[in-house]
């Protein structure tokens, strides 16, 4: 018995260390979309200050392709040691609807670290678009819905499934313009090549503010800081059209609790960064609370926004194979 007793406490105080040293080295969190974009901006900000926290780089590394679900299976199929992680939005949720086939199951497949922050979207059209507000824009859009189109970052990106959602809340089917990226699709929208899109506040607020494009609402319960003057959707007339895109941190299914626990832990001090926080802020999205920065908290949105978006996802038949 003596020596057994001694034999599991050499081995506890020989694990310790080794649990203690993580990370020795540096960690990928992939976004999986482009540099440059909404996800892409979120993720380097908090990187950033995880890397400060660890003590070992953060590296962002952008696995772009078919919706987010290239770089999502490529986590999926990482080794579970920690050292690789994926910060995805809303699309992680929606891609088990709208993928027909896909390489990974969203909920066996990942362990959680945490939600990172829950960005609102805004309806937006070309600058010179002939509806006033909201009203006038269903209004017009009822009566011209085969002229009106309205631009999206492709399958999955958060400005298509906020489309889908709006067409579902007027009632009308639009003709849908799919671009590589969300840089693109705003692009043309500015230039008028384009007349509609719903999209994030990471993404559009310097563009409103300059009046490069026209905005109609927010999805929002109540007015953003950032867009005073923008009314929500309630206010304009267009009522329970409530949708954030949010984000969480994942890693491969089998990763150590111990491991997991420290990612947790720095993610919540990265969202207490007031450099984060100005930053989140001057993009109309503000960082997730303590409480919702958890393993449990991701997990259970995760399950519940898979639930709600099926069946919008499936009235309006757009998938991808």
């Amino acid at each position: 018995m003596n020596k057994l007793l001694a034999a599991a406490l050499g081995a506890a105080i020989f694990a310790t260390p080794a649990l203690a040293e993580y990370p020795e080295r540096a960690v990928t969190m992939i976004v999986p979309f482009a540099a440059g974009g909404p996800t892409d901006t979120v993720t380097r900000l908090v990187a950033e200050s995880m890397s400060k926290d660890l003590g070992q780089q953060v590296v962002v590394e952008n696995v772009g392709g078919a919706g987010g679900t290239l770089g999502a299976g490529r986590v999926a199929k990482a080794d579970a040691d920690g050292y690789t992680l994926l910060l995805h939005h809303i699309g992680m949720a929606t891609s088990a609807s709208l993928y027909r086939k896909l390489a990974y199951n969203p909920l066996e497949d990942f362990d959680y670290v945490g939600l990172v922050t829950d960005v609102p979207m805004v309806i937006v059209s070309k600058p010179d678009f002939e509806p006033k507000d909201l009203k006038e824009l269903i209004t017009y859009v009822k009566a011209n819905a085969d002229k009106v189109n309205y631009a999206n970052a492709g399958i999955g990106a958060a400005s298509h499934l906020c489309g889908m959602l709006f067409m579902s809340a007027i009632e009308t089917k639009l003709t849908a313009v799919p671009y590589k990226g969300t840089g693109p699709a705003l692009t043309d929208l500015m230039g008028g090549q384009v007349d509609l899109m719903c999209d994030q506040t990471t993404n559009t607020t310097n563009q409103i503010k300059e009046g490069k494009i026209k905005a109609y609402a927010t999805t929002t319960p109540k007015r953003l800081d950032a867009l005073k003057d923008v009314p929500t959707a309630a206010e304009a007339g267009l009522a329970n059209f409530e949708v954030g895109i949010w984000h969480g941190v994942y890693a491969p299914k089998g990763t150590p609790q111990a491991a997991l626990d420290k990612l947790t832990a720095s993610l919540q001090k990265a969202l207490k960064d007031p450099v984060v926080i100005e930053r989140f802020a001057s993009l109309g999205t503000a960082p997730a609370s303590e409480a919702d920065a958890t393993q449990a908290a991701l997990k259970t949105k995760l399950e519940t926004e898979i639930a709600r978006w099926k069946p919008v996802i499936e009235a309006a038949g757009e998938y991808a194979d």
